[in-house]
């Protein structure tokens, strides 16, 4: 057979479909025997359609299955293989838990939905949101609610980390000098004993003659050193007095001997006992005539105060701060006091003091008043002081003079803080400023945690509360003050006054002369700005009187709170009160074509005048209240008709007045409330 040669090809020809005659009206196909088909183990049931009625019909989407019906049926074969979960056991975690948390960052440690959780929390009567803050005991049980293990954190300890960076090899050891703290009255002579002990004049320098800030000295007696605080008495000053309660050694109780036991005398016992520190009393201002020592000793009973001389334990003097009288005696009562305190301390370790008062200083910045507690602080150590931080550049002494080291029991000012620190903190040296950033860096976290408002069980009465102090007026208040003390001290003066309708939103406090945001922010809150013992700067004063802004300022706490009390009291709505000025008897009636029913009366008591409101009382029940139409006398109108006259009254728009009813004549006053 030749290769070359091609086999012979076939044609096929295509078969040719002639189309219908009428296209309306196509040619029936036999439908055939239908086919069962096995789709993912569910049957289904497809009619097979004839090829020429593929290609000249529809269809018959009638006998196919729907959609959702294949959907249901994968659905169904697969759940019928998966695995099932109800035997399997809960993966239990441990959770830890800080002082707070978000609803979603505990939900995500405990890996449930953040839904659930607030579902549980709902139940518990907490309506949180995700994103809001719940505190570590609710936390805790929303934990073990859910199966798992909870881990509390605490608050972030500094002991241990300090106490490493403070270690040292050779202590030594030796008693450092008492911290008495002077507390009292107001006007009881606290100042004035330091003054005489001190041969100084600090009183003088003082707003109103009281004493307002807190002050560190020393005084030398017999070889020995005593440092001094002195505490403010008025009763805004208390947490300036619990304070210098808690860091003092002894308390001197200083009571005038012509005012016995006040209310600030009573509160410096209270905290006293509270710091369980002993008592020295000092019976002040007997130089003067008519006074009676014996009454402070017997009003201080009451307080289980018992002096010596009453077979008690608690020491005590008569002094006299103005004449100099018996001050050695009480200095001797001091050191007796202190000998039986166990004061010895480490003086070559880094040091730990305590914050007693910070300022702002122009040229010097925030500068800090402090008592060394323990070891030695020196120019050019590293320190963390609560949420601040620096490196001391300066040391200076209660006379302003610059020392190179501060020992234990010495009141210092250091400057180099970064920031002002808050009174009662605590400073502590550092080795390096590593150290002291890392430190401040943990406070500062913990603090902002702990600022974070978490949700709290809301009970209806709550609820209603909370609406109903919707309508509290608030006067929003801007306080810029000349040191820490005093500003927390009218903070918390400001925040007592007012009641359920109206009071004061202090928007921002702060250390420092009054600047441009200050006015500013006063400006957008609709507020004022108050200075004490500060000044506003020229740029702040040129834009409070451009914007109208309010500011003012006092140097007397007492005044400033006064002055917010009268302001306050301005914002309260006026009451009511209503004055009964007379009472007429109608004797008859008489019909008016103009007037209508005009009643013929005899005023009983007090007078009867056309200006004011009326009640008609007929058998001592209320009939009507309104106004006086027209109030005559014979024919004339009269303003007014006095007891035991006569006169014709009638009603606006009421005519049912009969004889022997009464009418009562009243008018009502806007009286302004007071705080």
């Amino acid at each position: 057979m030749d290769k070359d040669k091609k086999p012979p090809t076939t044609k096929v020809s295509k078969p040719t479909i002639k189309p219908s005659a009428s296209i309306t009206n196509p040619p029936t196909v036999p439908i055939r025997k239908k086919l069962t088909f096995n789709v993912s183990g569910f049957q289904k049931k497809l009619s097979s359609l004839a090829v020429n009625n593929l290609l000249e019909g529809e269809p018959d989407y009638e006998k196919l299955p729907s959609l959702s019906k294949v959907k249901r049926a994968r659905e169904k074969q697969k759940t019928k293989y998966k695995p099932s979960l109800t035997n399997t056991s809960k993966i239990v975690r441990e959770v830890d838990i800080p002082i707070k948390i978000t609803v979603q960052e505990l939900a995500s440690r405990m890996s449930e939905k953040t839904g659930d959780v607030v579902k549980a929390l709902m139940k518990s009567g907490i309506m949180a949101t995700a994103n809001q803050y719940i505190d570590g005991d609710t936390a805790e049980l929303i934990v073990n609610d859910f199966g798992h293990s909870p881990n509390r954190q605490a608050s972030v300890s500094l002991k241990e980390v300090i106490a490493n960076y403070q270690k040292t090899n050779q202590s030594i050891i030796k008693p450092r000098p008492p911290i008495v703290t002077v507390m009292g009255h107001v006007d009881h002579g606290k100042t004035s004993l330091l003054d005489a002990l001190r041969n100084t004049n600090v009183t003088a320098k003082e707003s109103g003659g009281i004493t307002q800030h807190i002050g560190a000295y020393q005084v030398k007696h017999k070889d020995s050193i005593i440092t001094f605080l002195d505490t403010p008495g008025h009763a805004a000053f208390t947490n300036i007095r619990s304070r210098g309660a808690n860091l003092t050694d002894i308390v001197v109780l200083v009571v005038a001997a012509n005012d016995s036991v006040k209310p600030q005398t009573i509160e410096a016992i209270s905290h006293a006992k509270t710091a369980n520190v002993p008592i020295v009393l000092a019976i002040n201002k007997i130089d003067l005539p008519d006074v009676n020592p014996d009454k402070v000793r017997n009003d201080l009973l009451t307080h289980e105060i018992v002096v010596e001389s009453f077979q008690g334990d608690v020491l005590e003097t008569e002094i006299s701060a103005l004449k100099k009288i018996n001050l050695d005696k009480l200095l001797d009562n001091i050191l007796l006091q202190v000998g039986i305190l166990n004061l010895d301390v480490e003086y070559n370790k880094l040091a730990d003091a305590i914050v007693v008062e910070s300022k702002i200083e122009t040229g010097r910045g925030p500068v800090a008043t402090i008592i060394i507690n323990n070891g030695t602080l020196s120019e050019g150590d590293h320190f963390t002081c609560g949420p601040a931080f620096g490196k001391v550049r300066a040391l200076l002494n209660e006379k302003g003079e610059k020392v190179k080291q501060a020992t234990p029991g010495m009141p210092i000012e250091v400057l180099g803080f970064d920031s002002i620190p808050s009174a009662g903190d605590t400073l502590y040296a550092m080795p390096n400023e590593e150290a002291a950033k890392e430190i401040t860096e943990k406070v500062k976290d913990q603090q902002q945690l702990e600022s974070k408002e978490s949700v709290k069980k809301s009970s209806l009465e709550e609820m209603m509360s909370n609406i109903s102090k919707g309508d509290i007026k608030k006067l929003p208040i801007i306080v810029k003050a000349d040191v820490q003390g005093s500003l927390e001290a009218i903070v918390s003066s400001l925040e007592k006054i007012g009641n359920d309708e109206v009071t004061i939103n202090v928007v921002h406090s702060a250390i420092g002369a009054i600047n441009e945001s200050d006015v500013s922010l006063a400006d957008a809150a609709e507020g004022l700005v108050i200075g004490f013992n500060i000044r506003a700067i020229p740029q702040a004063r040129s834009i409070a009187k451009r914007d109208k802004v309010d500011i003012r300022y006092y140097s007397i706490i007492y005044e400033l709170v006064d002055d917010m009390t009268k302001l306050l009291s301005g914002l309260l709505s006026s009451d009511t009160k209503e004055e009964i000025i007379g009472h007429a008897e109608v004797r008859d009636t008489f019909n008016s074509s103009k007037l209508g029913t005009i009643a013929g009366c005899y005023v009983t008591n007090g007078f009867a005048s056309n200006a004011a409101k009326i009640r008609l009382v007929r058998a001592g029940k209320i009939i009507y209240e309104g106004e006086v139409g027209s109030l005559k006398r014979f024919k004339d109108n009269v303003k007014e008709v006095k007891e035991n006259y006569e006169c014709g009254i009638s009603f606006k728009d009421y005519s049912d007045i009969l004889a022997k009813d009464e009418i009562e004549f009243y008018i009502t006053k806007q009286i302004q409330k007071e705080l």
